[in-house]
Parts: structure tokens; sequence; C-alpha cells
């Protein structure tokens, strides 16, 4: 699945700092080295405990974990809709972004200044929104004009759009992100060919300093951006960008050390990828075999063959049955053979709806 989450944020809130541990963790990376897709772009593996217990359960001669990638996008500073600082070079990549990782300044630290001069979140948060939507209502100004000429002809595709335009056009006006509006399932195709940079989903990333981390709870920057969060439906998770980097430089006996001494159970890198991941509806499934164990990226709602076809699209094509079996039975029987005899191994057909954490055996006929 070729989706990616691009990393946004101003100047010196650490939104470097917290793409160099990305980077340098995919480095470390055992069984999927880290792999520049270009200057910006880092790909890593996604945490999932499963795949380990599945590893123990099967013992196969390698294990593949499914990867993400993240897009390292040029700093904005305000009036980057009008091309203001690297403003053009910032809003053609987040085009190519499908979810917005917004690093936030949660930290006081003297010596890194801030590009406005103080530390105040909800306004950096409110600086970049603001040149999205202005990016956004300028895309919507220029179609508008034409899609309402042609509407007058009474034709019946330009009449939806036009009600579409119609409906996002104030919401823009009034400073608010287009994914702020409930749309209809007639509409979203509608949506979807507008390209708008605010109906991206996003993911705000508080990052506070290595003292506060343990707490952050109580960091009164993040308890403004966890409630600025919770009012348009997103989510939050609290990092230090700083420690994360020097996590990705140490081994996993170092690492489990390290995060005891800082207080917490995971890293920030392992719940941001996770987050991200999910937060573009992706799932998970396996498949699982002497040869190896590996966990395969899918949309959650596609069907079997669709998931098959993740693998190569022969299986896709000569698609018959997918035998399979979920996770949680799979630990608790042992083995395939014993969930078999359980009658927990299920054959599914065309119309089967894959489910996170499935084990699948495709079978095909090309």
């Amino acid at each position: 699945m070729a989706l990616t989450a691009g990393i946004v944020g101003l100047p010196n809130v650490g939104k470097s700092t917290l793409f160099n541990a990305i980077t340098k963790a995919g480095a470390e990376a055992a069984n999927y080295p880290f792999a520049t897709i270009d200057p910006n772009v880092g790909m890593v593996e996604v945490p999932d405990y499963r795949l380990q217990k599945l590893t123990e359960l099967v013992d196969p001669k390698k294990t593949v974990p499914t990867t993400f990638e993240f897009t390292d996008i040029a700093g904005i500073v305000r009036g980057a809709s009008k091309g203001e600082g690297l403003g053009n070079k910032f809003l053609s990549h987040i085009r190519q972004v499908d979810a917005i990782c917004h690093v936030v300044r949660c930290f006081d630290d003297d010596n890194i200044t801030h590009v406005e001069g103080r530390v105040d979140p909800l306004s950096d948060i409110e600086t970049i929104n603001l040149e999205l939507v202005l990016a956004d209502l300028e895309s919507i100004d220029k179609r508008y004009a034409r899609v309402a000429k042609v509407a007058k002809t009474k034709d019946k595709e330009a009449v939806a759009e036009l009600a579409v335009l119609d409906k996002i056009k104030p919401v823009l006006e009034a400073g608010k992100s287009a994914r702020s509006i409930e749309f209809t399932e007639e509409e979203m195709p509608l949506v979807k060919s507008l390209f708008l940079l605010t109906t991206k989903p996003v993911l705000y990333v508080a990052n506070v300093s290595e003292d506060e981390i343990a707490d952050a709870s109580n960091n009164p920057y993040v308890k403004k951006v966890k409630e600025f969060a919770a009012e348009e439906n997103a989510e939050v998770i609290v990092i230090c960008a700083r420690a994360e980097e020097e996590i990705a430089e140490l081994d996993e006996e170092d690492k489990v050390e390290f995060l005891e001494d800082l207080g917490i159970e995971e890293s920030g890198l392992d719940q941001l990828i996770r987050a991200a991941y999910h937060l573009l509806g992706l799932a998970t499934y396996f498949t699982a075999g002497v040869q190896e164990v590996r966990a395969w990226t899918f949309k959650q709602g596609m069907k079997a063959p669709q998931c098959a076809g993740v693998i190569h699209s022969d299986f896709e094509r000569g698609f018959i049955r997918a035998e399979t079996v979920s996770y949680e039975d799979l630990l608790q029987y042992g083995s395939m053979h014993a969930a078999k005899e359980a009658g927990k191994v299920r054959l599914e057909g065309k119309e089967y709806v894959v489910q996170d954490g499935d084990i699948m055996l495709f079978r095909f006929n090309v």
C-alpha cells in the first residue's frame, strides 16, 4: 500500500529531529533496512507484537514486517499560501501525502528560537491550518467560476459539483477545514476529485522536553493541544523528539533501559508509526509458513481477492478461496493443525471482508 504521512510544522518545533529519528530507526531495523525513496522520504517498520508471537509459533526461516512511509515536508511560515518562505514547496509536497502528522512545540527552551517569538501551540496550529485553508480557498475559487458556468446549461455533473463547492466554500471562508464538513456517500467522489489539503486526516504530535515526557499530561501546552484536537475529533500523541533521536541509535536491550529511565513503556516513535498507520484506515493481515512469516498492509474494508492482490496481481486475478484463521484463535490453539481440528480455520470466498489480524493462505489458479 503506497500511502505516506507527511510530517509538518513550523520551524524549530522538532519536526526535522523527529524525522531524523524515523530515518535512524529505519536504518537500524534488522529485517527491513531503511530505504531512502528520495531525499525526504523514509520507510519504517510498523511495530506489531503479533508478528513476534507468530514467529515464535511457526519458527520460520525469516520474518518480514510491513512498512510505512513518512515524508519530511519543508517548514512553513505565515504567508506560505502566497509563496512566503518555502510555501510553494510546502504546499506541493503536502498535496502528495495521504495524512498529516502536525508536530507542535510544547516545550520551553531559551536556546531554541521560536519563529513567532513565543511558544504558543494553538497559534502554531492556527498558522498552518490557515495556510492550508487559504490554499484550498484559492483552488475552490478558481474551479467555482468554471463549474458555475457549465452548471447553467443543466449539465448534471456540473450541477452536482457546484452543490459540493457551495457546501465547502463558506466553511473555508470561515477559516475552518473541509474535513469538518459531513459529506454524503454520493458527494465523496466529487470531494476527492478536488484534492483539497484540508480534507486530509490529521494527527497532532505534541513535542515535549525529556523532563516532561513521563508526566506529559500535566504539561499546560499539551492540555491545550488535546482540547483543540478533541473539537475536531483528531488524535494527539506525545513524544520527545530529542529523546527519540537518541533511542533510535540504541540496540533493543539499551532501548528498554533508556525508556525505563524516561519513565515510559513505549517509544513515541512506535506510537507515531501505529497512529499514522491507523489514521489512514490501514490494517494488517499475515501469512505464516515455515519459509516466511510476513505482515501485509491492507485498507480496511478490502475483500479477500483485493488483499491477495497486495501480494501479487496473479493472486487476485486467479483467486479461488482463502484459508483464514484469526490471530487470537491461532494463538489460543498453538498451531494451524490444532486450529483446524477445533474448526477455527475457515474457507472464505470472494465476498469476505478481511479483518485486522487474519492469518491467510490464498488458493488461486491462473
